[in-house]
């Protein structure tokens, strides 16, 4: 941005999850500060890192938030600053894990709009006096992870225009400390993942919540009888209690007049098939998870009255074939799991007419070749997961019409590399998981025509270094696993080109030695390495040094210690949080 970032108060920035933590709020102000203040030289000022892209001229603000950021010492208040240039300050401090309770001060009554600290260390009590400071101006806070008490959280009382407020895996607030909310009538968006005081004795203030848009209350294990206190927030568009194994169909009742609801997430709840009939209203409904809930076909007759439904997620709810002929009516569907179910070919014959599905996972079901012939005509598909299931290389065949097919997973079928040659005309893949021992170098060779691969799993097939010679077709590779054990130094030079590679699993080929490291030394956009089970030692670790973006090592049972790892952590790999042995 090349001046002051500025967004009005009702605006939020769109970041396409409805249950991530809320995005920042700020306010327009003025640049008369900067031009005013900054210094004619700014030399003294380092620019490495700030804008976009190499070469990038910074703005007036970068320049003037780095100088400030690396002068906090000297600052006692930055109340009379803009506070829209406050804001920045706190922003770069707490994203550069800067923030100290000492340069927390200097933010006392500055008007901030955000005070984003989830998951940052230290946040307790005495942080909060300065985050209610702000009063009226505050529109956000994040401070999950912390040791805030109930006595912290009340210090925010008198910050009645909140309007975000995320407090997941607080432990040391209890529904007394809940009290505070029923001031908050602005809020549109609160979370409270895995907390116990979150009661449903705690939760009558969320009655006084009237402007609530999204709630999230994952992992809270006391909210049985707790919902009927959101029987009147009419404007709730998303609520998330996946795993708060404690709801029961009577609970969902309440949620029946909610017919602004866009999104509910309730896997892992103990609902049936009663529960899902009190939803039938909720023509509103886009995304529906029910994973691992105790709910059978019968369920379909209800959900497919869910005019708007776009996504369904039915995985491990233990899902037969019988009372499967509803799912045909549920025409705008692009997203469904069925994953882990007992469904066979009987099944699928009603998906056929759902040809706006993108996205359709089969995982683990008793499905088999006869039972694709179903799918040839879903064209829209981009993603199929057929992982352990009983389809074959003949199956194939039924899916050379799906064009716009971006991933399929394949693993653990009965797929052989006869199978390879009906998929390698399905030109738009970029992700293929053939964990497979009955996929072989063959296999590999009939796929090198898919130059658009990024992703490419052959974590368990039997690639020697004859098969790996076709790695060096697939250049714009961001992720490969090659695990068979019979890859050798001699194959991983076909690798050292692949200059696009986050991600890269070499494990279990004991032939591997030093020399690897050496080939793939170049491979500097590595974020995450395993060369586990191989004959790598610690005299190997230096062709690691220009690895600068590796955040995880794993070399398990090779002739490395964990203290050389530490010295190479240390002296070349900063960004290395992750590494094995340890």
């Amino acid at each position: 941005m090349g001046g002051v970032c500025s967004r009005k108060r009702s605006q939020l920035v769109d970041e396409d999850d409805s249950f991530q933590s809320p995005t920042r709020f700020s306010k327009t102000s003025s640049l008369k500060w900067l031009l005013l203040t900054l210094p004619r030289s700014s030399s003294d000022v380092s620019r490495k890192g700030l804008g976009k892209g190499p070469g990038r001229c910074p703005s007036l603000m970068e320049l003037c938030v780095a100088k400030v950021c690396k002068d906090i010492s000297k600052y006692s208040s930055f109340a009379v600053l803009p506070s829209d240039l406050s804001q920045q300050v706190f922003n770069q401090l707490v994203d550069s894990n800067c923030l100290k309770e000492a340069s927390l001060e200097t933010f006392r009554d500055c008007a901030l709009h955000d005070i984003c600290l989830g998951e940052f260390p230290g946040v307790k009590d005495a942080w909060m006096e300065v985050v209610a400071s702000q009063r009226q101006s505050l529109l956000s806070v994040d401070i999950s992870c912390s040791e805030v008490t109930d006595s912290g959280l009340n210090l925010l009382r008198d910050c009645s225009n909140m309007q975000s407020l995320v407090c997941n895996y607080c432990d040391q607030i209890s529904e007394h400390g809940l009290g505070v909310l029923s001031g908050f009538s602005n809020l549109t968006s609160l979370s409270f993942k895995r907390s116990d005081g979150v009661t449903a004795e705690g939760m009558r203030v969320f009655a006084n919540l009237v402007n609530l848009v999204n709630l999230d209350l994952e992992r809270c294990l006391k909210i049985h009888g707790g919902l009927v206190h959101l029987k009147g927030l009419r404007k709730l568009e998303s609520i998330n209690m996946r795993y708060c194994n404690n709801i029961t169909d009577s609970d969902i009742k309440y949620l029946s007049d909610l017919t602004n609801l866009k999104e509910l997430q309730l896997s892992s709840c103990r609902i049936t098939d009663l529960g899902v009939s009190y939803l039938r209203g909720l023509s509103k409904l886009i995304r529906l998870n029910l994973e691992s809930c105790p709910v059978t076909a019968a369920c379909l007759v209800d959900i497919s009255g869910l005019a708007s439904l776009m996504l369904l997620n039915l995985n491990r709810c233990g899902i037969y074939d019988e009372g499967c002929e509803s799912f045909k009516d549920l025409k705008k569907l692009k997203v469904l799991n069925l994953g882990f179910n007992y469904i066979t070919d009987a099944c699928l014959v009603h998906l056929k007419e759902l040809i706006n599905l993108e996205f359709l996972n089969l995982d683990s079901c008793k499905v088999g070749d006869a039972g694709l012939l179903h799918l040839k005509g879903l064209v829209l598909l981009k993603s199929l997961e057929l992982s352990d299931t009983e389809v074959g290389s003949n199956g194939l065949r039924h899916l050379s019409g799906l064009r716009t097919l971006q991933r399929i997973d394949l693993s653990f079928t009965l797929v052989t590399d006869t199978g390879m040659k009906k998929i390698s005309a399905l030109s738009s893949l970029k992700s293929v998981n053939l964990d497979s021992r009955l996929i072989t170098d063959v296999g590999l060779a009939a796929l090198t025509g898919l130059t658009g691969l990024t992703h490419l799993d052959l974590f368990g097939a039997r690639i020697t270094d004859n098969g790996a010679s076709c790695f060096r077709y697939f250049k714009n590779l961001e992720s490969l696993e090659a695990c068979g054990g019979s890859i050798t130094d001699v194959g991983v030079k076909n690798i050292k080109e692949l200059k696009a590679l986050t991600l890269l699993n070499l494990s279990q080929n004991a032939n591997l030695t030093d020399k690897t490291l050496e080939l793939i030394s170049g491979l500097t956009a590595l974020v995450s390495l395993n060369v586990s089970n191989s004959r790598v030692s610690n005299a190997g670790l230096r062709h690691l040094n220009a690895l600068q973006n590796l955040r995880s090592l794993t070399l398990d049972s090779c002739r490395v210690t964990a203290n050389e790892i530490r010295k190479l952590q240390a002296t070349a790999l900063p960004n290395l949080i992750s590494f094995r042995p340890e």
